[in-house]
């Protein structure tokens, strides 16, 4: 009976444990730019307003144009569907944006079908099949990076790195930061039961 309790401890802390290795390596990932040359740059998507970006799509953005404008790449990769009603899909929103910051049409690939980030990145490789594409610089949440990362890896890119957008400017809680770290321990246990 005393084995058997001690077995069970065991298990718990187990459990308990997986979850917390995962939340230090969301957050210790949250803090690491990997700003390194790439085939190209990935922006996740995130809402929109009838072709506007929304803050949190804009910073995104942002940090890509800061990167391309570094010469870090030759391509652009925009992602996101729409919702329903929307006239935009928010890859169209951030391939508008991005031209109006002076990156090049041709050098923008639209994936418009995803609606998860796992469909985006799973179309992102499809479009990256077309166009020679083997390395990535994944722009997204700074608390996202981890799961893209683990994501573009398992989908057999030669390199992933990412390089996350500053979110200084939307001032979010500590709050709103723990339920983001919650949200994504989460997401990230589903995507490894799932994935095997």
């Amino acid at each position: 009976m005393k084995l058997m309790r001690r077995l069970v401890l065991l298990v718990v802390l187990a459990v308990l444990a997986y979850p917390a290795w995962l939340a230090f390596r969301v957050w210790d990932q949250s803090h690491d730019d990997e700003v390194q040359s790439a085939d190209a740059i990935v922006v996740l998507g995130a809402a929109q307003y009838n072709g506007e970006p929304s803050p949190v799509l804009k910073a995104r953005l942002d940090q890509a144009t800061y990167l391309w404008n570094e010469g870090l790449a030759d391509a652009v990769i925009v992602t996101g569907g729409k919702q329903e009603g929307d006239r935009y899909t928010e890859a169209e929103a951030s391939h508008i944006y991005l031209e109006e910051q002076g990156v090049l049409a041709e050098n923008i690939f639209e994936e418009e079908e995803g609606s998860t980030t796992l469909e985006s990145l799973q179309r992102v490789r499809e479009i990256a099949d077309e166009h020679g594409i083997d390395s990535l610089l994944l722009v997204s949440d700074p608390l996202h990076s981890e799961r893209i990362k683990r994501m573009a890896n398992d989908l057999g890119f030669e390199e992933a790195y990412a390089s996350p957008a500053s979110y200084v400017s939307l001032n979010r809680s500590r709050e709103t930061k723990f339920k983001e770290i919650v949200r994504e321990v989460g997401s990230l246990i589903v995507y490894e039961i799932l994935k095997r």
